[in-house]
């Protein structure tokens, strides 16, 4: 209304008082002014009256309008006032809020079960689906529609996630799985019997035949190239070629490799109605049966007919199908060829290497033409042929290495380990000083160890072996970095199978003294030798890339080790056998009694004939200096035993005394001869009796065994009978065994024990 407010604005009480200063609080106004005022204001009153009045009038139905819009307010919220009221009486009433909990939990619950059941309906339409889908395909199966067939079990291995299985599936789709899973079997089944029906090898015409139109069952009229796509839809081409490839390279192929000279394949095409049907490859036997394939061209050729076969007759060209079907009989065609030609033709002498180049040409080539049919990939495990003929070096190498050892292996295994008795007999009549000497190069027996300059009897497998790794370390100095290496490594595994060889060959020997243990000990000592001084004889000839690695120092010592556990042991067995023929003499007691005197000398004779048999076999083989010490150990300990034996009884007889006194002599009579043979062994000039200390001892108690007891006394005291080892122990007990107790015995006890203190 800015009419009414304009109005409004209009009435100012200073222009209704004009001549009045209504700024002066003190000034009071007049009557006069007073009723003016009245007057004026009356006047503004009637017309803001008239104005309202004419403003109302003019906007009347818009009044009205807003009125009846109040009244209707007023009325909404009386009527919103007793809803409200007849609320709060129901809520003071009922506990409306678990109403309405119950009421959204069913609700809740129903929704789900909604849900749930649609999902379930839309899980049985989908295995529905499936179901169908599958019989679908078992129907194509049986009416010939194999790629549809195929086609659709590739689908359902998708749908079905075939592989990819998770705990909590249904049921169901486990059993569809299964259906799947059987039905493409059956679809596997069937297609693999009309790939065998579709390639054939008759083996009395030599004929390999391939059908274009296969029938198998009702199912007729299947051409060959919809197995295939089927097959490959599916994902078996693999599996379906297999059966074909294996035929294939067993009854063409193998005959190109193996009969290259004889064999000729002829291929043949049978046609009806004018469509091909059929697809022959004829094996001929050629006429000309005197060339010798040098290079390999009429194996490579051959190969490559039969595989241009295939891949135009059986794969149609097809570069997915032929790379299948090389990728089943490549990898034994190549190790069919390296087997029965180029491991064959590798040179046996380094100087053919050169003449090999032609046949490496000419594998490239093959192999080269193998991937522009599809049949081979480029990789290194397709190229195998071109690999291994470029590394002929290296399998000149291997081979030779392998005649090596297999050599080595023989020489080893055949010899028996024994000498011929004539270079025996030289052999033990050997003189020390080199005057009746064997010559080294009349026998393979006869060595001379490199750093001792003696002359050794070792076995023939020893003297031969070493000769082999000599001539084998010759050509390493002679050949490539490669080929050097090769021989190197089979010059150290040629002397280690001696070490892994003979002791398990001569394993029973080893138990028992006999020659082939000593000649053994030879051997190693020898070949110990031998070993150190390969690297000082060839290391400065090797091939630089070699030098850092070649050694044999890590070998010698374990031949040496071996040669002494070789010897110890034949020793201690020696040593062991002595005592067990010394310990049938009871300790020599009583033998004043003629069933144990007996009885002792045979012990007795039984020592010296197994001395004696030790003595035969030990002289001709061992060098003088190990035979001297190893029997002067054997010696000592015999005599010792017996010595001890003796001076431990603790009563003897006087006829039991003069017993074991012939019993001692006895034993050294019989004992003297290996006793000079020990004196003349070797150039040594120490005396006997320092290396066996023992023999001295007991040719003293041979003689106390007859000695009077001052006698003994003083030759106590006079330091005699220590210097031959006895202990103050030992003559005080033999005493007291020999002499009845008197005065004398005690001062004669008194004497000896004064002068050990």
């Amino acid at each position: 209304m800015p009419e009414i407010d304009a109005l409004f604005e209009s009435i100012n009480v200073r222009d209704l008082l004009a001549g009045h200063d209504l700024n002066d609080p003190t000034t009071p106004l007049s009557a006069p002014d007073l009723r003016l005022l009245i007057n004026r204001l009356e006047s503004h009153s009637l017309r803001i009256k008239s104005k309202v009045q004419s403003y109302l009038v003019a906007h009347h139905s818009d009044f009205s309008e807003l009125f009846s819009l109040c009244q209707d307010a007023v009325s909404r919220t009386r009527l919103i006032s007793d809803d409200v009221s007849d609320v709060l009486q129901l809520v003071s009433d009922r506990p409306i809020d678990v109403e309405i909990r119950s009421v959204m939990d069913e609700i809740t619950e129903k929704t789900k079960e909604v849900k749930l059941k649609r999902e379930s309906l839309d899980l049985v339409s989908a295995i529905v689906g499936i179901c169908e889908a599958l019989q679908e395909t078992k129907e194509a199966l049986k009416n010939g529609r194999f790629r549809f067939a195929a086609e659709g079990i590739s689908e359902l291995k998708i749908v079905l996630r075939i592989g990819e299985e998770e705990d909590g599936e249904p049921v169901a789709y486990a059993l569809l799985r299964k259906e799947w899973s059987n039905c493409f079997d059956e679809i596997q089944e069937v297609l693999a019997k009309f790939m065998e029906n579709a390639v054939r090898f008759e083996l009395e015409s030599s004929r390999l035949q391939i059908k274009y139109q296969l029938s198998v069952g009702e199912t007729a009229g299947i051409a060959l190239s919809t197995v295939l796509e089927a097959m490959e839809v599916i994902g078996m081409l693999d599996y379906g070629l297999a059966k074909a490839a294996d035929s294939i390279f067993k009854h063409v192929i193998t005959p190109a490799v193996t009969h290259a000279s004889t064999f000729t394949a002829v291929e043949d095409l049978s046609k009806t109605s004018g469509e091909i049907t059929e697809a022959t490859l004829r094996l001929k036997k050629s006429s000309d049966h005197k060339i010798e394939d040098v290079d390999g061209d009429a194996i490579y050729s051959g190969i490559l007919k039969v595989v241009k076969f295939v891949c135009s007759s059986l794969c149609f060209g097809n570069s997915t199908w032929i790379h299948s079907f090389g990728r089943l009989t490549w990898p034994r065609i190549s190790e069919l060829i390296i087997s029965k030609f180029l491991s064959k033709v590798v040179p046996e002498d380094a100087s053919k290497l050169a003449d090999f180049q032609k046949i490496i040409e000419r594998t490239s080539q093959f192999e080269a033409a193998l991937q522009e049919l599809n049949f081979v990939t480029p990789s290194d495990a397709d190229s195998r042929l071109s690999k291994y003929a470029e590394d002929v070096e290296v399998h000149f190498a291997s081979r030779k290495k392998i005649e090596i050892l297999a050599k080595a292996r023989n020489l080893l295994l055949q010899c028996n380990f024994t000498i011929p008795q004539e270079i025996a007999m030289r052999s033990a009549n050997l003189k020390s000083d080199g005057v009746e000497s064997l010559d080294v190069n009349s026998s393979k027996h006869i060595v001379c160890l490199l750093f001792s300059s003696e002359r050794c009897v070792v076995s023939e497998a020893a003297s031969q072996l070493m000769n082999l790794v000599h001539k084998t370390l010759e050509d390493v100095c002679v050949s490539s970095a490669r080929v050097a290496s090769e021989f190197y490594n089979a010059a150290r595994d040629s002397i280690l199978l001696y070490e892994a060889v003979v002791p398990v060959k001569l394993e029973k020997q080893l138990d028992g003294i006999n020659q082939a243990a000593v000649l053994l000990h030879n051997d190693c000592l020898y070949l110990f030798e031998e070993i150190l001084g390969l690297a000082f004889e060839y290391r400065a000839s090797f091939p630089s890339s070699i030098k850092e690695y070649a050694v044999f120092a890590d070998v010698a010592p374990r031949f040496k080790l071996m040669a002494e556990e070789v010897l110890q042991k034949q020793v201690h067995l020696v040593i062991s056998n002595l005592r067990e023929a010394i310990d049938s003499a009871d300790g020599f007691q009583n033998t004043h009694q003629m069933k144990q005197f007996e009885s002792a000398q045979f012990c007795i004779e039984q020592v010296v004939f197994s001395l004696e048999k030790v003595h035969m076999i030990w002289k001709p083989v061992l060098r003088p200096k190990t035979y001297k010490q190893s029997m002067c150990v054997v010696l000592e300990s015999v005599f010792r035993r017996i010595a001890r034996d003796i001076l431990l009884l603790d009563d003897m007889a006087a006829d039991e005394t003069f017993q074991l006194q012939r019993l001692i002599y006895l034993m050294l009579e019989n004992l003297s001869s290996l006793l000079d043979s020990l004196r003349s062994a070797d150039d040594t000039c120490r005396p006997l009796d320092d290396l066996i200390p023992s023999l001295r001892k007991t040719r003293k108690l041979a003689e106390l065994l007859d000695m009077p007891l001052k006698s003994i006394t003083s030759a106590w005291e006079s330091g005699e009978l220590s210097s031959c080892n006895f202990t103050r122990t030992e003559v005080q007990d033999f005493i007291k065994a020999i002499f009845t107790d008197s005065p004398l015995r005690k001062e004669c006890l008194w004497r000896i024990d004064d002068v050990s203190q």
